[in-house]
């Protein structure tokens, strides 16, 4: 339904636009206090909880971030994107580019949509493909 993915666009456009200007208040606000990210890493599957994520964003310069919302659907009170995504960004004195595709799990808090689960996994050989590139 159009206007999922439309929630889900612009859930994803906040969240890319207050990590890319290292909005910290923002993004606090846009995740739930039980917040995880899940991913993989070259020495395997991690857990990283809000705490830990928040930190750690504050230690990278994001560039840029584009995305595509490939799945969207909304219930009541839960909203889950599909979401491929490509970002560019210095850390440590070095520039990374990647892609991911993504599964987000947000939940409604009051009138506020905010975000609960992320699971990331790498999709390097997608890239190119990101909104038809």
């Amino acid at each position: 339904m159009a206007g999922n993915r439309e929630l889900i666009e612009a859930l994803e456009r906040e969240w890319r636009d207050a990590l890319c200007s290292k909005d910290m208040k923002r993004l606090e606000s846009l995740m739930h206090p039980d917040f995880v990210l899940i991913g993989t890493r070259s020495s395997g599957p991690f857990l990283m909880h809000r705490h830990e994520w928040l930190d750690a964003i504050q230690r990278r310069d994001l560039e840029t971030i584009e995305f595509d919302v490939r799945e969207a659907t909304v219930l009541d009170d839960v909203a889950i994107g599909t979401v491929h995504a490509r970002w560019k960004l210095k850390y440590l004195g070095r520039v990374i580019e990647d892609c991911i595709l993504s599964t987000d799990v947000w939940v409604r808090d009051g009138e506020r949509w905010v975000s609960i689960r992320r699971h990331s996994t790498p999709a390097p050989g997608e890239c190119r493909n990101l909104k038809g590139e």
